[in-house]
């Protein structure tokens, strides 16, 4: 069977999301390496961690709007290139100044990441693909959220946790060339030409586009725990050494994830009724299932099986956030498609700048029982807040 051009391209593209989470997700898996080298506490990764996702929320926007001013190739040219800068530098940097100085460019350059992923969903694939389409990227994330693990575990302890940033950061110099190759020849949808057209501040006086802000702060805190905590979470709660959490454990998750992403496009697709109406009814039934997983995390008993549950909680999560992240292509159109996106991308990484610090300072003090039953609920509150805002 041929594969049309247009899930060629979708498959090209998808590989910058690897890279963007390979290149992010580096951090938490050396995270007991860093602390060890500089002196932190659990409370101070959480404040870098802050410091990341505040320049990422901020930048979002700008590099939203960046992209459907120059183009998707032009702007994810730039995007991947700056951020694999970043990466490279991470592994370089020789005292706490730099590696902030490094986190701070990389946070600038991801911020335009998930907002071009966006524009390429709506510039390639049919209305009704696109939440499949969003289920292909988050397998992108999770191959990169599973190379990282591995990745770390393998190079850290042969050659330092430096290493694994220069190995990562070169990657991206490789697949820029590739997708403006690839992108010469691809098919893009027609634009309708009686498709409303939204100004920027059309919708930003929209109640259904700030209900989409406030629900991302909400159904995406599970998303934060996992990607930045899971590794701290098994070395902490199990009292397991990081390199042999990172190879046999943290991998699973995001594996688990993958499922979640491509289950949450295909019910969309098959759930009746209006297609933002199917997207909301998706984040509800998954923000269920999480708060029921995450809940349980603190009470598995063996490292295999906090795993496996944080995998099903993620793996929900993703369910919601394909959904959550296609609803602002529906809404508002392939010409607002980077910054409808970049909207949502910076309010996670604005929940993540305050949320971060705020989990690590609880995991000093308490652990993390108080932080997974807390944020249990918060994926019904997000999914609550979609359907008080939704269009009349």
């Amino acid at each position: 069977m041929k594969i049309p051009g247009r899930w060629i391209a979708v498959g090209v593209f998808v590989l910058s999301s690897s890279l963007n989470y390979l290149d992010r997700q580096l951090f938490s898996a050396l995270a007991p390496a860093i602390r060890g080298e500089f002196g932190w506490s659990y409370e101070d990764y959480g404040r870098v961690v802050s410091y990341f996702s505040l320049v990422y929320a901020i930048s979002a926007p700008l590099m939203g709007l960046l992209i459907d001013r120059i183009g998707l190739n032009a702007g994810v040219s730039l995007a991947v290139g700056a951020w694999s800068a970043a990466t490279v530098w991470t592994g370089w940097a020789r005292d706490l100044t730099g590696l902030i100085a490094s986190r701070f460019l990389l946070g600038a350059a991801q911020g335009g990441g998930v907002p071009a992923a966006g524009k390429a969903m709506s510039t390639y694939l049919e209305p009704r693909e696109r939440a499949l389409g969003q289920g292909v990227s988050q397998v992108g994330l999770s191959i990169g959220m599973i190379a990282a693990p591995l990745l770390a575990g393998f190079m850290e302890p042969r050659f330092g946790w430096r290493s694994a940033f220069l190995a990562a950061g070169s990657l991206g110099l490789i697949w820029v060339p590739l997708w403006l190759f690839v992108a010469r020849s691809a098919p893009r949808q027609a634009v309708d030409p009686g498709q409303r057209k939204f100004a920027v501040g059309e919708m930003l006086g929209s109640r259904v586009f700030w209900g989409l802000i406030f629900a991302t702060m909400l159904v995406m805190t599970g998303y934060s725990l996992w990607s930045n905590w899971t590794t701290p979470y098994l070395v902490k709660t199990w009292g397991m050494q990081a390199d042999v959490v990172n190879r046999t454990l943290a991998w699973i998750p995001p594996l688990v994830g993958a499922v979640g992403g491509i289950f949450g496009g295909a019910i969309s697709m098959k759930l009746t009724g209006g297609v933002a109406d199917s997207r909301r009814r998706a984040v509800l039934y998954g923000a269920v299932a999480v708060a029921a997983a995450t809940a349980l995390v603190p009470f598995a008993g063996s490292p295999m099986l906090a795993a496996l549950c944080i995998g099903i909680s993620y793996s929900c999560t993703t369910m919601m956030s394909v959904n959550l992240f296609s609803l602002p292509l529906d809404l508002f159109g392939v010409e607002r498609a980077a910054f409808a996106g970049a909207a949502l991308t910076g309010a996670y990484g604005l929940m993540q700048t305050f949320i971060s610090p705020a989990i690590g300072y609880v995991v000093d003090r308490q652990g993390f029982a108080p932080v997974c039953l807390a944020l249990a609920l918060m994926p019904l509150l997000g999914a609550g807040v979609l359907y008080l805002t939704r269009e009349r």
